[in-house]
């Protein structure tokens, strides 16, 4: 038999499976990053906790085949990453040398929201279609796009940034520093940084009843729980969120022509109250043509996505 180790490096912690060459998580933990400590320390923990992993499923290190890795940052060739999003890592470390030289095993990476992407495409919700796009709404927008079997991440990494399209001209600042990106309007920050801005001037709502008038408290999901009760005023939001998410995924329509965009990410959650306005809306911003018989639907692997698609990398 032959085993495949899936590994989501995030900012806080990291997840990490071995699965079968049919995509099967066979056992699966999370650990701290603990990037603070440095790439070495951060990749030889890593190493020792698949082997943690393998001992209790009786797996010697020679039946390991390969390791895929989800890396928050732009990866060329699937092997240096440009840059570490939330990581004091030095730019342009090739992270595929260093875990090949700590564990001896062939070692591939990509973009965290890629290898999401691929995870969907070939074991999720995308399975059966050979051009897809995942659209990550979380913190950030992130973006995956998978064309005839393959993964375009571009020139320098940065393929598929899709959260960094510009939508308005001098519009609300994003986290990457610009104006204007989809990420700011779409993302469950930009979500609660409108309902803030709203809520200083409009207090008689279901939304902040919900949170007991405590602003701190506020997070994307109670818009979309208070615009499920019916209330306008969180209802008005979620129109306006949903303009903004339309006009994003109708420009990804008009570029790629995908035959299905697969939503995850916490704002993906909000389900049907969002996608509903979402579709609506598309028509004002799409081609006729590419939403002809064009799928939109929402992640169904959740937080195993990532493990599943950074495995599929080296499978």
């Amino acid at each position: 038999m032959e085993y495949f180790v899936g590994i989501d490096i995030g900012g806080t912690n990291s997840k990490i499976g071995i699965l079968n060459s049919d995509g099967d998580i066979l056992k699966s933990t999370s650990i701290k990053t603990e990037s603070i400590e440095g790439v070495d320390y951060t990749l030889n923990k890593i190493w020792a906790t698949v082997l943690e992993l393998s001992d209790e499923l009786d797996i010697t290190r020679d039946m390991i085949k390969g390791i895929g890795m989800g890396i928050p940052g732009p990866v060329i060739d699937q092997k240096k990453v440009g840059f570490f999003a939330n990581f004091p890592w030095e730019k342009n470390i090739n992270i595929s040398e260093k875990m090949e030289e700590i564990s001896g095993v062939k070692t591939r990476l990509d973009n965290d929201v890629n290898v999401i992407a691929l995870g969907e495409t070939l074991y999720g919700a995308g399975k059966g279609y050979s051009k897809s796009v995942t659209i990550a709404l979380g913190t950030g927008v992130g973006g995956g796009i998978f064309i005839d079997g393959k993964l375009i991440s571009g020139a320098t990494g940065a393929g598929g940034e899709i959260g960094h399209m510009k939508l308005e001209k001098d519009g609300k600042v994003c986290g990457c520093g610009q104006k204007g990106c989809l990420e700011a309007y779409a993302s469950a920050t930009g979500v609660v940084r409108e309902a803030l801005s709203r809520l200083q001037i409009n207090k008689n709502n279901e939304l902040y009843k919900l949170i007991d008038g405590d602003l701190n408290k506020l997070e994307a999901k109670h818009v979309f729980d208070a615009a499920k009760k019916e209330d306008k005023f969180s209802l008005d939001i979620v129109d306006y969120i949903s303009e903004y998410l339309a006009m994003g995924i109708g420009n990804v329509l008009n570029i790629i022509n995908p035959e299905i965009i697969i939503l995850s990410g916490g704002v993906a959650l909000a389900g049907d109250i969002l996608l509903d306005k979402v579709k609506e809306k598309l028509p004002n911003y799409a081609l006729g043509i590419t939403i002809e018989n064009l799928q939109i639907r929402l992640g169904e692997l959740g937080n195993d996505a990532g493990i599943k698609g950074a495995s599929a990398l080296t499978i």
